[in-house]
């Protein structure tokens, strides 16, 4: 199975590639990315000398293209799209399907996946994407369990590919509101999921409290290490308790499960974490790698050494087994 790494800015993506990715996959430093934050992401001359980098080293480059066009504005995508194409990306990761339209008339021999955030996840979404834009690999949305993959991949056409280790998000990919909700800032349209603009953090005698736009997310005591505040991963009071109502601050991992996803008919494993830097992607990366190719019964002690670099340092399966908290 291919290893699919995530790359922010230069010096990760040649990370990336030094530690043992199969493919990278990156952005452009505009709204066409779902990771468009500043600091991050690639210029047009950038990627082209990463691409560079990557193809003498046999590693393929993706180019995501992942948010939804906004209507009237077209052409920033369309632009995207070309620019990407003729710099030399081996695949774009859209998720727009008037983008997947246009793609696929103005460059049909461009190879196309279909992003995490199209959220398509059974067979009749696949099959028409795959008939309509000839979609060549689908990256499917965190909500299915190792069974369901299997089920769906008897049935479908085209390549698997799954999230295995990193960030972990409850949304339905490409249907997020709460961001939105709390910022103006949409991360399915400007690609930005709680914009760093609208974070604050204020010192109060009992502790430390995190704020999103207008909304306080969480408060931290004295000695507990204070998170990101995004509003999934809040915590509320709830009836009596308090808690986190949606989402723990944990990481997804689900490398041991790599046999399964395998006979599940999965080709493809990708790590999310493009807002990351290029020390956490060199680690990441290069223990994945030695995790893919070893022995079973080695994987433990190498996927050990990650859990250091999870969010809360821990990790859950998440909805591949259906079970929350």
């Amino acid at each position: 199975m291919e290893l699919i790494c995530p790359a922010g800015t230069p010096a990760a993506f040649k990370e990336a590639v030094d530690a043992g990715a199969d493919a990278v996959y990156c952005g452009f430093r505009d709204e066409t990315n779902a990771r468009n934050f500043p600091g991050l992401n690639f210029t047009r001359e950038e990627l082209a000398a990463s691409i560079e980098y990557a193809r003498a080293k046999g590693v393929r480059t993706f180019v995501a293209l992942n948010t939804f066009m906004t209507a009237g504005c077209e052409k920033l995508w369309c632009s995207a799209a070309d620019d990407a194409v003729a710099i030399g990306a081996d695949a774009l990761i859209l998720a727009d399907f008037g983008l997947m339209a246009y793609v696929a008339e103005r460059h049909p021999q461009q190879r196309l996946h279909v992003s995490v955030q199209a959220s398509a996840s059974n067979p009749d979404a696949i099959a028409f994407l795959v008939d309509m834009f000839s979609a060549a690999r689908v990256v499917l949305p965190r909500t299915l369990t190792i069974p369901d993959i299997a089920r769906l991949a008897r049935k479908i056409k085209c390549e698997l590919e799954v999230f295995v280790f990193g960030g972990l998000c409850v949304m339905a990919e490409g249907r997020c509101s709460l961001s939105s909700y709390a910022t103006g800032k949409s991360p399915n349209m400007q690609g930005v999921c709680s914009p760093a603009s609208h974070v604050r953090y204020r010192q109060e005698p009992d502790g430390l409290v995190s704020e999103l736009g207008n909304f306080t997310i969480n408060r931290f005591g004295p000695n507990e290490a204070a998170g990101y505040p995004t509003l999934c991963k809040g915590r509320f009071d709830i009836a009596d308790s308090q808690g986190y109502a949606f989402e723990d601050p944990t990481s997804l991992d689900v490398m041991d499960e790599i046999d399964s996803l395998r006979a599940a008919g999965v080709c493809a494993l990708k790590i999310e974490g493009r807002q990351r830097g290029k020390a956490y992607v060199g680690e990441v990366v290069s223990t994945l790698r030695a995790a893919v190719d070893a022995a079973p019964a080695e994987r433990s002690r190498l996927l050990a050494r990650l859990r250091t670099l999870s969010e809360g340092q821990k990790t859950t399966h998440g909805a591949y087994e259906k079970r929350w908290r």
